[in-house]
């Protein structure tokens, strides 16, 4: 009887471990992509003000009744934080900065690029900001150097008691919780660190409550070809939202050129949802949004058909990318930020149902004389 049980419980063990790595089936997938497809591009619902401004990475949470937006701005000089506020997710208005500038010899004083962590993870659900430690958490990444993503890049924290519902500066950690010069860095992160996404698991799937995802360059490409740019999206895990560690080795999404980054996790049933972009694949020039879905966290089955966003309008005929999406009330909202050939770059929205067109547009750029 011993020997019987043993056995059983070994099986049960194998049974759990492939029930926690098994690949999500094709029927699944395509399941997955009809209930989240958004075939009506609205266009764009938040632009800069003038020409020497860049909006990018929306990332879209609720309070009473208004929807928030919080995105990065580049003018020139690095990353900003900001956020704007909507009742309808269609008209947004700006409402200022979140994480700003520093004149100070601080490690992120020119790079401050945030985004929202502990959201609700349901799929359809209220997108609510829950509260760790009696904080609202932020993860961005930053540094030192001025220009567009200069210089070495880590993964820093920011938290507030609130109200998250005003314009007002995040409190940041002193310190860099990820750096492409820790110790324990992978082969696959060792240049850049950038875009991060945490998760609230309360299961404990991996051992862990926090779940963090991001996005890295490191040198694996040996220049061939010289201009190609390779990011990966990996795993890290924390107790606590302050110290984190690594987990695994490997990245958990990638493909074999170009980049694959800005992850963004929701759940629907048992599945998680990775919502994610790639640029520059094998054969691609342009950059796109695309999921995958995975039972566990770690394994992620990546969706082979068409693309959930990609470039078809002249707003964003260049890139269209980095996906932030919703689903209210019935509707899907699929945020984005939308490119065109003269590297405007703003938010726009594709929808499940139409909704119209935006009157948005970028601002006029004159041709020089």
């Amino acid at each position: 009887m011993r020997r019987i049980s043993l056995i059983l419980f070994c099986q049960l063990l194998t049974m759990s471990a492939w029930a926690q790595g098994k690949e999500v089936p094709a029927h699944v997938m395509e399941q997955v992509y009809q209930e989240v497809k958004t075939p009506y591009k609205y266009g764009l619902v938040i632009v800069p003000e003038n020409k020497d401004r860049k909006i990018d990475c929306p990332n879209v949470y609720r309070k009473g009744k208004w929807w928030y937006m919080t995105y990065v701005v580049f003018d020139g000089r690095g990353y900003e934080t900001w956020m704007s506020r909507s009742k309808d997710l269609l008209d947004w208005k700006v409402m200022g900065r979140v994480l700003s500038f520093s004149d100070t010899t601080q490690w992120d004083t020119h790079q401050k690029a945030g985004y929202i962590a502990l959201q609700h993870t349901k799929w359809g659900g209220d997108y609510k900001l829950q509260q760790y430690n009696g904080r609202y958490w932020m993860s961005y990444f930053g540094g030192k150097d001025r220009g567009y993503e200069a210089g070495p890049l880590a993964i820093g924290i920011a938290h507030t008691t609130g109200p998250i519902d005003k314009a007002q500066e995040w409190q940041r950690e002193p310190a860099p919780v990820l750096t492409a010069s820790d110790p324990d860095v992978r082969w696959w992160e060792n240049k850049k660190l950038f875009k991060s996404s945490v998760i609230w698991d309360k299961s404990k799937t991996t051992g862990y409550p926090f779940v963090m995802y991001y996005n890295a360059n490191g040198d694996t490409s040996n220049n061939t070809p010289k201009w190609r740019w390779f990011e990966r999206i990996g795993m890290a895990v924390s107790n606590d939202m302050i110290t984190w560690k690594r987990y695994g080795i490997d990245p958990v999404m990638h493909h074999r050129i170009g980049i694959t980054g800005d992850a963004v996790i929701q759940k629907k049933g048992d599945l998680w949802i990775m919502f994610y972009f790639g640029a520059f694949w094998e054969g691609r020039k342009d950059a796109f949004n695309r999921f995958a879905c995975s039972y566990d966290l770690v394994n992620w089955t990546d969706w082979k058909g068409d693309d959930l966003i990609k470039s078809s309008e002249p707003y964003d005929e260049r890139f269209a990318h980095k996906s932030f999406v919703v689903k209210h009330k019935g509707v899907v909202y699929h945020f984005y930020c939308a490119v065109n050939n003269k590297d405007q770059r703003g938010i726009a929205v594709a929808t499940s149902v139409d909704k119209g067109k935006s009157p948005l547009r970028f601002p006029v750029i004159e041709a020089a004389k």
